[in-house]
């Protein structure tokens, strides 16, 4: 019996996952049994993706237990997968995960425990509320050299997962779960800006910190005749803007 726990939280790189196998993994999927079948006014999942923590993926690697599927998602006691809408056994399974998890290993280090339990709380309240505020749609186009906004693309089993916000942001499909600089060999060494706007331009973007969030004229790529827009990367306060070198390259 195995079980590979991911806690989904992040977008721009590969999220924290631990593996259970024999008697852990038993106890998990027993603290996971359905007890009863979620009544109607219960929060479920948002019906859009959203960032920061979206809960916990159960995968059940190897044999199957009864009465849960072999893939689920777990959020604040609550139980979503094929024919599963139930309340969990242990309605506290996120803190029996973040003990096992060495989330003190991953930046910002011994905060990073505390950050994903506020993320938890945060996530908490999104249930709650959801449907967020409806916003106009159509709207008015920022950018006209942005790509298309094409969600339904992107948001499939064979792309999503391997694709991640440097991938969406540079209109490239990699599979790879892209990182700047990752694909020319000079991947940033560290979350700052002083390390992500090299391997940024490495990967052929071009630096622009004075644009202003002006987007560049149509026609004003170094290699082709299509248009550049703006994208950021960077973290907490500090803010690179760059300008993306291909609109279609979306393979």
């Amino acid at each position: 019996m195995a079980v590979r726990i991911e806690i989904d939280i992040f977008s721009g790189r590969p999220n924290p996952v631990i593996e259970l196998k024999g008697s852990e993994a038993r106890q998990a999927l027993e603290r996971l049994r359905p007890v009863r079948r979620l009544e109607r006014g219960e929060p479920g999942l948002p019906q859009l993706p959203t960032l920061g923590y979206r809960g916990l993926i159960v995968d059940q690697t190897e044999a199957k237990t009864r009465g849960l599927p072999r893939s689920f998602r777990f959020a604040h006691g609550d139980l979503f997968g094929p024919r599963l809408l139930h309340r969990a056994e242990d309605e506290d399974f996120e803190e029996f995960v973040l003990r096992r998890a060495g989330l003190a290993k991953l930046r910002p280090g011994k905060q990073m425990p505390d950050a994903v339990r506020a993320e938890i709380r945060r996530f908490r309240a999104t249930r709650q509320n959801w449907p967020l505020r409806k916003l106009p749609w159509p709207t008015k186009a920022r950018c006209a050299c942005a790509p298309l906004y094409e969600p339904d693309w992107w948001n499939v089993p064979d792309r999503q997962p391997f694709n991640n916000c440097y991938n969406y942001a540079t209109n490239y499909r990699t599979d790879t779960f892209a990182q700047p600089g990752q694909a020319a060999g000079a991947m940033y060494t560290a979350l700052t800006c002083a390390s992500v706007r090299p391997a940024a331009v490495a990967d052929e973007l071009i630096s622009s910190p004075r644009a202003n969030n002006k987007c560049p004229k149509e026609g004003t790529s170094l290699r082709s005749s299509s248009g550049r827009t703006l994208i950021s990367t960077g973290t907490e306060r500090d803010v690179t803007v760059t300008g993306r070198t291909n609109r279609a390259a979306r393979p």
